[in-house]
Order: structure tokens, then sequence, then C-alpha cells
């Protein structure tokens, strides 16, 4: 599988939210965490961008997207621990 990494105007783009709202989302649950990137830069997984998008989209709840939110974040530490970044 191939996952690419995006960067904060990438990720705001396809969300449409802005910086601060992105930033809230993720202190309240709603989008996962930025993953590191190098020394100053952070992004996040295309397939976990996607993921919250079509999850708002379906119109799901705020709950539901929260756990979606947790899953995604559960399957990159797996991944890791397996050695192989999801």
């Amino acid at each position: 599988m191939v996952t690419k990494i995006l960067r904060c105007p990438t990720v705001i783009s396809m969300s449409g939210r802005s910086k601060s709202s992105h930033y809230l989302d993720i202190k309240n649950g709603l989008f996962t965490r930025a993953v590191a990137i190098g020394g100053r830069a952070v992004g996040w997984p295309e397939h976990e961008v996607d993921a919250i998008n079509r999850a708002r989209i379906a119109g799901k709840s705020e709950a539901e997207i929260r756990e979606l939110v947790t899953q995604l974040e559960a399957d990159r530490q797996i991944a890791v621990k397996n050695g192989c970044p999801k």
C-alpha cells in the first residue's frame, strides 16, 4: 500500500476548514494527530484524511468521528509495532 503524507496546507484544502479549526478538531479528537516527517515538519497520512472526510460527507456524528479517529490512531500504532507503516 502506498501512503502519502500530506502537509497542513493540503489537508486544510481537502477538508475545507481553516487552520485554526483544523487544530481545534485535533484537540477535540475530531482529527488524527500529525506525524513527524522531519525536524520541524509534520503531516497526516492521506488515508486518514480521506477516511475522516468520507465520514463527514456521510453525515457521521461527532461521536462517530471521534471513534473513527481513535481507531485510525490505534491502527497507526499497530502498524508501527509490526514494523510496517500503514
